[in-house]
Parts: structure tokens; C-alpha cells; sequence
């Protein structure tokens, strides 16, 4: 009997969906990679008749260790259970909790299509600082002090957080690098501990020019080629890289052959350029990923990135773009419900609001209160505080002392400024905990409509310090009161809330395909302030003309130069400007100045530092 390898599993499922004409249906593909995954599935461990080598022998009294298979391309994607969601990789904001704080909200079958990323972490530092190392990447209890040699740990209770197989899986380390070398040792530390490793080449941000990696490799191909290479080459599970687009789709498409050809089993695609960052963000160009589809051959495993602000996207740009996944990072920041399905009208839960336009989201302080409890039961591994149930205006009246459900927001303080023991007491017992660390900038996000209107709160949680759990409990109980007085005041006056006349569904798309202004997607995202909702940034014009950004005189007169010559051209009829040199694969004026770096930020906020 002739054995079947894993890779041959992956091309006969090729071979069926063309056969059958299904190479590019969602719903179709995604019944042929069920199928195929379960076949994948079995290659895992060889059985008789099925597999990739003999069947396994009899047990002896002498065990050997078990030696992991290495999958790789739409195979490897297929093991997975092809999901179809992406937690993506963001600088110290993808950790532990806010991972298991994303999945918490999806069904356990749902969950299960779910890959999540591990924040940046940087190669070399992780390889040759333990501190490092042990703040940014904690599998087990007793750190890493050498590479592990023999998979898994004997002892299971030494697992810890990151990469545990039970409950933070599927997982991708992300590592950014220039040097084969010491990517492939800082790979070696986490190997067992993640189903695969992820290179960056999109992080466009200041650090990354200056540390070379990240976008600033898009260059040098022959080093991208090594670091995937040598990863492919040498480590027993997949190297994966997420990349940005080029000057035009053709390089593009160049850029991604030459990523695979070096090794890369998933390539996923932002789809916006470098210099598309920060207030000059702008929209992500799908048509890019969707001519990549096409054009790559029909079993690479694609995830697309770019555009998702609300669940509904992320099955708009399966359907436009042909990707098997997508991927969501600021979406997912300020909404991390954002990958579940909302429930079905009249099966709202007290975590989950809905108005009577029918618009709804995940109420703050609930999420908020599930987030406080991830990190009690794993990082902290503290019984949870007992908490009433979340308010809802149909609950009888509370007749008890004052606590969060029955006072005012502004009633709640912060407490007195601390004295100078407190002051010293704190600095001492600093926290390092990654899942800690990031609380504040977490909450921020989460809270940003609720803040900007209780500025109490804002303050209060400004002045908390990662690590002062009593501190983060207090904002909390704040959060709830606030949340409180916003549902009694919808339920009094709910038109102080809802759109007079909302816009059908196709009204709706048409505006969220307009790309002259953000004013219709903040529409088609707004929610009353104690909802879960995306932040949707204004587009360069709109941040020039809010002065949130300004150009140097030399910049500005260039600009004005260009649009009265922009005007007479389309009042003669003619092709613009940019539309012509976007034919030539030229840069436009704006694109020049943007390179030069003319633009003076005055206002950008830390979630500018999403990466990728």
C-alpha cells in the first residue's frame, strides 16, 4: 500500500475543489477544508490504511518521546480547523488576558476558528536578555532560561500562561528581526510552546525604521528570503509573515511569490502601504489582496488585514478579497467582542444592549467586569471579588448602602492622592507582568466614548498604576455607576440616542464605500457611549483641515499648487493627477511629501502604535 504525505493530502484537496469548481466560494471552500482539515487531521498521528507513513507499531515497555509532525502551506491551515478570524499582533496589547478576554465572548465551536497572535516581540533581546524574556513571554511557571530541548514540560503544572495547550491555542509568535540567526535562536525558546512562528514585515512605525525590521526589510528581499528560509529549514513547526502592500499591485504580488518561495506557509496581507499610519492611515485597498487570489497558486493560505471595524466586515472582505481568514487589530482593541456573533433579538444577555432602531453592542462595564476576572483567575490566580449582577433598568430598586448600582458616577472618587510610604511602597513592588502592564492602555481604548463624556473617570484611570488592582476595581465600580445613569437616561429620553430616520442597508454600504470623508462610517459605528464601538480616524484631509496635523509652508504652498492645477484639469474634463500617476506606478505630490516626512503630528494618540 502506497502512504499518503501530508503535502499530497493538501493537493488532492486542491484538486477536488477545481474539479468541482469550487476554488473561490467561502461557502462551498469552506465545506472542502472541513473535510480536507479532518484529513489533515489523521496524517497527525498515523493510522492503518491512512497517513503519511506505516502504521504505528505496538507498544513497548521502553517510550520514546513523541516527535512532533511538521505541516506546512494550506495542509498546516487545514490542521488548524481553517479558522477564519485573526487576532492580530499588537506591541504590548495581544497579551494572555486580553487574548482569553477575545475569545471568552465566542461560542466554544466558534472559538476554535480563532488564531491569535502574540504581541511583537524583538529577536535579539529576547535571545539575549532572560529579563526580557521572562516579561514578555511566560509558558510556564519557571521562565526560560535555555531553549527547551524536549517539547512540553514533565511536569504540567508548571504551565503557565502563554501558548497552554488547553486554553490559549491556536497561537502564533510573532518576532520582529534582521538576523537570521538570532531569529531562528529566539524561535528555538518558544517552538513548543506555539503552532507557529510569525516574521514582520509591516510595522511602519519610527522604532521599526530606526531598529531595521519590520517594514523597513520590504527592501532588502534577499534578507527576508534568509529569516523565512532559515525558520522553514530548520524549526519542526511553520514560519508564517505578515507584510504590507507595494507601490503597485504587480511588486506586490512579487513580494508575496518571493515570501513563499523562501518558506512561508501563510502570508498575511495588510492592505494598506508604509506610510499609511497614525491620522494618514486611510482605507486598506482590498483589490490588492483580492488580485493576489487570483494570481497566487489556489492552495496558499492567505489572511487579510485592513478595513474591520464591526463583525459585519469581516464577512464583507471575506467575500471581496477571497481570503481565508481576516485579521482584526485596532477593531479588535477598542471592540474586543468583535469576532462573536451578536445574539438573536430577544436573546440579549444583561452583558449585551440592543435599542429600538435594533442597533446593539456589548455594554462596557461588562466587558470591563469580564476582563477584571480573566485576570483574576489566571494571572493573579485570586478567588474573584462577588459583584451584584450588571444593571438593568428593570431591576427592582437596591435599598442597601451606597454602592456601585445605586450612586451617581460623580458620587464615586478616586480616593485621596496617596501619601509618600504609598508612593514608595508602589515603586517598590512594580509590577512586570505583561497582562498587567497593559491594563491601562486596554481600558482606554475600551473606554474612549465612556471617558471623553465622565472626565472623573478618565482622571481616575489615569492616575491607576499596572499592578494596583484596588485602583483598576475602583475605576470599575465608577464604570458601572456611569453605565447605570446612561441606561436609565435612554430609557427616559431614548431619542436622544437613536438616529430619527436610520439608512437602509444598501444606503448604508454606499456611504461605507465612500472614501471622500469618515462622517458616514462614524455613522454606520455610532453607539450610545456605554456600548463596545470601533474608533474610526478622520482621513488626512479631514485631519489637515481639523488642524490635528499641519504641513510646513514649503508643504502647504506645494499642495495648493497642486490642487488649483488638480481643479483645471478635471473642469477641462481630463484625467487627475494622481489617478494618472497612479497608472504609471508614479508617487503622487501628497505621497512625495508624506515620504520627506513633512507632516508635523500634533495629536497622535498611543494607538498609533499598532503594528502591522
Amino acid at each position: 500500500m502506497q502512504w499518503l504525505s501530508a503535502a499530497d493530502i493538501s493537493k488532492l484537496g486542491v484538486v477536488l475543489r477545481r474539479a468541482l469548481g469550487l476554488a473561490y466560494s467561502p461557502k462551498t471552500r469552506r465545506g472542502i477544508s472541513i473535510w480536507s482539515g479532518i484529513i489533515a487531521k489523521m496524517t497527525s498521528s498515523p493510522i492503518k490504511g491512512v497517513g503519511n507513513g506505516p502504521p504505528t507499531p505496538a507498544p513497548t515497555n521502553t517510550p520514546s518521546p513523541a516527535k512532533r509532525q511538521k505541516l506546512t502551506g494550506r495542509a498546516f491551515y487545514e490542521s488548524l480547523g481553517c479558522p477564519k478570524m485573526i487576532l492580530a499582533p499588537m506591541v504590548d496589547q495581544s497579551e494572555f488576558a486580553w487574548r482569553m478576554l477575545t475569545r471568552s465572548f465566542m461560542s466554544p465551536e466558534a472559538s476554535e476558528e480563532l488564531v491569535a497572535y502574540t504581541p511583537m516581540i524583538h529577536s535579539r533581546m529576547f535571545t539575549e536578555t532572560p529579563k526580557f524574556r521572562d516579561h514578555h513571554f511566560q509558558p510556564t511557571r519557571s521562565g526560560l532560561a535555555t531553549p527547551p530541548t524536549n517539547g512540553l514540560p514533565n511536569v504540567p503544572a508548571d504551565l503557565y500562561l502563554d501558548g497552554h495547550p488547553k486554553i490559549d491555542r491556536p497561537l502564533f509568535v510573532q518576532f520582529c528581526a534582521n538576523d537570521p540567526d538570532d531569529l531562528l535562536q529566539a524561535a528555538r525558546y518558544v517552538e513548543p510552546f506555539c503552532d507557529a512562528i510569525d516574521l514582520n514585515l509591516g510595522c511602519p512605525q519610527g522604532i521599526a525604521k530606526r531598529g531595521n525590521y519590520g517594514a523597513f526589510l520590504q527592501e532588502n528581499w534577499g534578507l527576508i528570503y534568509s529569516l523565512i528560509n532559515k525558520l522553514h529549514l530548520n524549526l519542526v513547526i511553520p514560519i508564517t509573515a505578515k507584510m504590507r502592500i507595494l507601490e503597485s499591485k504587480e511588486k506586490t504580488l512579487e513580494y508575496a511569490q518571493m515570501i513563499l518561495s523562501a518558506g512561508a506557509s501563510i502570508i498575511t496581507v495588510h492592505g494598506r502601504h508604509r506610510d499609511q499610519k497614525g491620522h494618514k492611515t486611510g482605507l486598506a485597498d482590498w483589490s490588492v489582496l483580492r488580485y493576489l487570489r487570483e494570481r497566487l497558486p489556489p492552495d496558499t493560505v492567505i489572511f487579510a488585514n485592513g478595513n474591520i471595524l464591526r463583525h459585519e466586515d469581516i464577512h464583507r472582505c471575506l467575500e471581496e478579497t477571497h481570503a481565508d481568514g481576516v485579521m482584526s487589530a485596532e477593531g479588535n482593541l477598542y471592540d474586543p467582542t468583535i469576532f462573536a456573533e451578536p445574539p438573536d433579538s430577544g436573546d440579549e444577555t444583561r452583558e449585551y444592549w440592543r435599542g429600538r432602531s435594533g442597533k446593539g453592542g456589548y455594554r462596557m462595564d461588562a466587558v470591563f467586569r469580564r476582563y477584571m476576572d480573566i485576570l483574576y483567575q489566571y494571572v493573579l490566580e485570586k478567588p474573584t471579588p462577588k459583584r451584584n449582577p450588571p444593571f438593568l433598568p428593570s431591576d427592582p430598586p437596591v435599598e442597601d448602602g451606597p454602592t456601585t448600582l445605586n450612586c451617581s458616577a460623580s458620587e464615586v472618587t478616586d480616593g485621596p492622592p496617596p501619601t509618600k510610604k504609598q508612593k514608595r511602597d508602589n515603586k517598590e513592588q512594580r509590577t512586570t507582568s505583561p497582562n498587567l502592564l497593559a491594563m491601562q492602555p486596554h481600558l482606554f481604548h475600551l473606554l474612549r466614548p465612556l471617558v471623553a463624556k465622565h472626565h472623573h473617570i478618565r482622571d481616575a484611570l489615569g492616575k491607576s498604576r499596572a499592578g494596583d488592582i484596588p485602583a483598576f476595581e475602583n475605576v470599575l465600580q465608577m464604570v458601572e455607576a456611569a453605565v447605570k445613569e446612561g441606561l436609565l437616561d435612554y430609557e427616559a429620553d431614548p431619542a436622544k440616542y437613536e438616529d430619527a430616520e436610520p439608512p437602509n442597508e444598501k444606503e448604508r454600504e454606499e456611504d461605507l464605500n465612500r472614501d471622500e470623508n469618515s462622517v458616514a462610517t462614524v455613522k454606520a459605528c455610532k453607539r450610545p457611549w456605554w456600548v463596545c464601538q470601533p474608533y474610526v480616524r478622520p482621513l488626512l484631509k479631514e485631519a489637515l483641515e481639523k488642524g490635528s496635523l499641519t504641513l510646513s509652508k514649503k508643504d502647504r504652498r506645494r499642495l495648493e499648487e497642486e490642487a488649483v492645477i488638480e481643479k483645471r484639469r478635471l473642469e477641462q474634463g481630463e484625467k487627475s493627477i494622481d489617478s494618472v500617476k497612479k497608472d504609471r506606478g508614479e508617487m503622487t505630490e501628497r505621497e512625495k511629501v508624506d515620504a520627506a516626512d513633512g507632516l508635523e503630528r500634533k495629536e497622535i494618540s498611543k494607538e498609533s502604535m499598532v503594528c502591522g
